[in-house]
């Protein structure tokens, strides 16, 4: 799998846009950058190639000392977000350049990270998609009930992985092939198809897709010849 540098952006909310054969297609917008490069990591030092890149400027004096020192190292600035990207070709980046949205173009496919909606302590209706209990007479004490969740005398305890009621939300939720629809450089936005997952104004991480259809194709055409 080849490693691209991808951007730190900002969920802003959803919109429409028209095409032009005049269909129109939900899209949501994120601000995407411009993110400074804080650090890069080479192979013969740290292992490994990346970029660890800043987005959102932060005040000065909102930071302690060890990462005030860190931020220094690059003359960047301070920022919000900080986020690490391995890449194979660390050529052409230095510390402090700024990454914009024009790493990206309409018609590109994109994997989208971010972090989801939390939604509590749910229970297994909400949290798992349960359809709950008859609502006729006789079932009034248990409609939303999750149900037997384990044995009694063997093997005495309820099974790993047992569906029930728990934190719902707030976890880091990665979805894949998503087609940028239009990019505004002037505004630093991405358009993107469809809803992502995320609150408004929260982070969202951008990389260039690892399963595209151009990549499914490839793998395919250069599969084993079945016997």
């Amino acid at each position: 799998m080849k490693r691209t540098l991808g951007i730190i952006a900002r969920k802003l909310g959803m919109t429409q846009v028209f095409l032009e054969d005049g269909s129109v297609i939900p899209v949501t917008v994120v601000e995407a950058g411009p993110c400074s490069v804080i650090q890069k990591k080479t192979n013969e030092k740290d292992g490994y190639n990346a970029l660890q890149l800043g987005f959102l400027p932060k005040n000065n004096q909102r930071v302690n000392k060890p990462l005030s020192g860190h931020f220094k190292k690059a003359g960047a600035g301070v920022f919000y977000y900080i986020k690490e990207f391995r890449v194979e070709d660390l050529g052409g980046y230095e510390l402090g350049q700024e990454v914009n949205v024009n790493l990206f173009k309409p018609g590109d496919v994109v994997d989208v990270t971010s972090l989801s909606k939390g939604k509590g302590f749910t229970g297994v209706m909400k949290r798992h998609g349960f359809h709950g209990s008859p609502g006729s007479h006789g079932t009034h004490e248990y409609f939303r009930h999750g149900g037997s969740v384990g044995s009694a005398a063997f093997p005495h305890h309820t099974f790993k992985g047992m569906k029930m009621p728990g934190q719902h939300g707030n976890r880091k939720v990665t979805l894949q092939n998503i087609k940028v629809i239009d990019i505004k450089e002037d505004q630093n936005l991405l358009l993107l198809k469809g809803g992502i997952p995320g609150s408004p104004t929260g982070w969202v991480l951008i990389r260039s897709a690892t399963k595209s259809e151009s990549t499914r194709t490839e793998r395919k055409g250069s599969a084993a010849p079945s016997v």
